[in-house]
Formats: structure tokens, sequence, C-alpha cells
């Protein structure tokens, strides 16, 4: 306590009783500390007050949009865990708890898209199980017009002598607002850029992304559209081990013939 507190709590004191307090120093600095504590109860309630009260004002007129705060936002979950839009009905026909489907018709499709790509594997690569693959996922997107949007993505290891890869399909389902032009869409698998080339199988256009920017999670991917706004991204990639590098289970055609498979057209 400096100076100026003590002589306040002493006033504050002897104001309070009839006789001079006693020339007590544990006393006096007793007292002094409780008139202290009083005094800084009081201004944290003041300050909470204001704190309430310009919260409130904030929430009722913060305005949405152009740079400012939504009031919905203040303490809300961020954009990945929250829809606007109930989830869609589970098996158990309640609401999904998030995005993924644990069960039901849409799980099961992920599993089937999982059968699919393992039957695209060439005979002389092996499937090893690891911890992250093989894998399958089916994922809530979004409803456009009244249309419910899923991706479905599958994913196995891949290895040859002492090769070893991951060979990946990712299905977005009709209604998907992913770009048209075959590159475009390319390079919008998992927002990785690249070097992209046309490659025409039969009438179809695709967009292969025959070598990656500074995100190299994939070495080669390749990105098609069908007529019925299904998208379909097949994606490859190989150990960074020198030579082995060079090894990679499909060609650029048969990696863009294989987004065009229609074993892979999902809805």
């Amino acid at each position: 306590m400096d100076g100026q507190q003590l002589r306040e709590a002493l006033r504050d004191e002897m104001a309070n009783v009839s006789s001079p307090p006693p020339l007590d120093t544990q006393t006096m600095l007793g007292s002094a500390r409780r008139a202290r504590t009083r005094r800084r109860t009081v201004r944290a309630c003041v300050g909470s007050a204001a704190a309430v009260v310009a919260v409130a004002f904030f929430g009722t007129f913060a305005v949405p949009g152009a740079g400012g705060w939504s009031p919905a936002m203040i303490g809300a979950p961020s954009s990945e865990d929250d829809t606007a839009s109930p989830w869609p009905t589970g098996p158990d026909g309640l609401p999904q708890e998030d995005r993924t489907a644990r069960a039901g018709t849409r799980y099961d499709r992920g599993a089937e898209l999982l059968d699919q790509l393992r039957a695209v594997v060439p005979a002389s690569y092996t499937v090893p199980e690891s911890p992250e693959a093989p894998s399958h996922q089916a994922q809530y997107e979004q409803t456009v017009d009244g249309l419910d949007v899923w991706s479905y993505s599958s994913s196995v290891t891949l290895a040859k002598g002492e090769w070893t890869g991951r060979l990946m399909v990712e299905v977005h389902t009709a209604g998907n607002q992913l770009p048209t032009e075959p590159c475009a869409l390319a390079r919008q698998f998992w927002g990785m850029q690249g070097t992209c080339e046309l490659v025409t199988v039969s009438a179809a256009q695709v967009g292969v992304v025959v070598s990656p920017g500074d995100d190299d999670r994939f070495d080669q991917w390749a990105a098609y559209r069908h007529p019925d706004g299904v998208v379909v991204f097949v994606a490859q990639s190989t150990d960074r081990d020198g030579t082995l590098q060079s090894r990679m289970p499909f060609s650029v055609p048969q990696l863009a013939s294989l987004a065009t498979n229609k074993r892979f057209h999902f809805q």
C-alpha cells in the first residue's frame, strides 16, 4: 500500500469509531487492506456492468457483412463445425451430428467407392494395410436448390518391391459448385496448384496436373466433370526416394481415363 491508501484507510476507520483507534500497526494495516478490497470490489462491479452494456449494444447494432460482425458470430463455432441448415437425416431418422456419415446409405457408398478403387489397382501392385489406408469417407457438403451435395473419398496404399505410394479417388455429387473448365477444376483439388494438361479421353476433356507446385501431397491428379455434374478426382503419389520417384502406377493418359470411368460415377 502507498501512503495515500494508508491515509484514506485510517480516515475511514477513525470516522466509524467513537474513540481513537488503538495504535497497533497490524490492526491498522488489516483495516486498511479491508478498505482497499471494498473499493476494488465496487470498481470491478461497475466495470462489469459497463462491459455487459457494451456487448448488448454491439450485438444489437453490429451489421453483418461489409467487414462487420454479426451477432450470431460472437462465441459461435467455426463455419467448418457449424451449418445454417440442419444436418442431413442419418440412418436412425435423426439429423447427423456432423458432416460425416458413419452409417446408412451414404456410408455404404463410401465403402463401395473403396471397393471400386481396389479393383483398378494394377495386378503388379499390392495393397498393404496401414494406419492411414485403406480408408473411405462420405461427407455432406451443402444443399443447393434443395439438393444435398455429398462427397465420397477412398484411399489405398500401393507397394511394388521397394516402391510405395498412394492412390486416391474423390467424388462430388451433382449440384456441386466446383469449376467447369477442366484445368481450373483440377487445381481445385484440395486447393493444390501445378502444371495442368488437357487430355482427351474419347470425347471427354480431362484436366491432369502432371507436376505439383509447392504443395506436393500428390504427384499427379486428374479431374473430370460428367455431363450430369458429378465430379471425379483421381490422384496418385510416390515415395520421394531417388529413382523411386519416377515410378507411377498410371501414366497420364491412364490417370485421365480413370477419372472418366463409370465405376467412379457416384450419386
